[in-house]
C-alpha cells in the first residue's frame, strides 16, 4: 500500500513538473481559447499546493521566519485553495467561453507566472 502511495506522489509531481513549463510558454505565445483555459486548469490543479511554500517565502522575506511558519502557512493553504478550485473550475469549463474569451479565472493565471515576469523572460 505504501508503494502505491509513493508511485501516485511520484507521478503526480512529475507531471506538474512537465505541464507547468509548457503551459505557461503555450500561454504566453497561444490565443485564448479552450485548449489554453484545460490545460491552464489542470496544471493549475495538480500545482495549488505549490502557493504554500510560494507564500511562506513571502512572507519570511516581509516579516521574517516566524510569521512564515504560522501566517505564511495560513496564506499559502488560503491561495492554494483559491488555484486549486479555480484550476478545477476551468478543467470542467473548459468548453465553454466563460469568463468571455477563455480569460483566467484567478491572476496570475499560473502559480509562478510573477516570477517569470518579474525577471523579464
Amino acid at each position: 500500500m505504501h508503494s502505491i502511495h509513493r508511485f501516485f506522489r511520484t507521478f503526480i509531481i512529475g507531471l506538474a513538473l512537465l505541464i507547468a513549463p509548457a503551459s505557461v510558454a503555450f500561454a504566453d505565445s497561444a490565443p485564448s481559447g479552450p485548449f489554453t483555459k484545460l490545460m491552464r486548469g489542470a496544471v493549475n490543479t495538480i500545482t495549488g499546493w505549490v502557493e504554500i511554500p510560494k507564500r511562506m517565502n513571502e512572507t519570511w522575506n516581509e516579516s521574517g521566519a516566524g510569521t512564515a511558519w504560522t501566517w505564511g502557512i495560513l496564506r499559502g493553504l488560503g491561495y492554494g485553495f483559491v488555484r486549486t478550485a479555480a484550476g478545477l473550475y476551468e478543467v470542467v469549463t473548459f468548453p465553454f467561453p466563460a469568463p468571455p474569451d477563455y480569460e483566467p479565472v484567478i491572476q496570475p493565471a499560473y502559480v509562478f507566472e510573477e516570477a517569470v515576469s518579474d525577471q523579464g523572460l
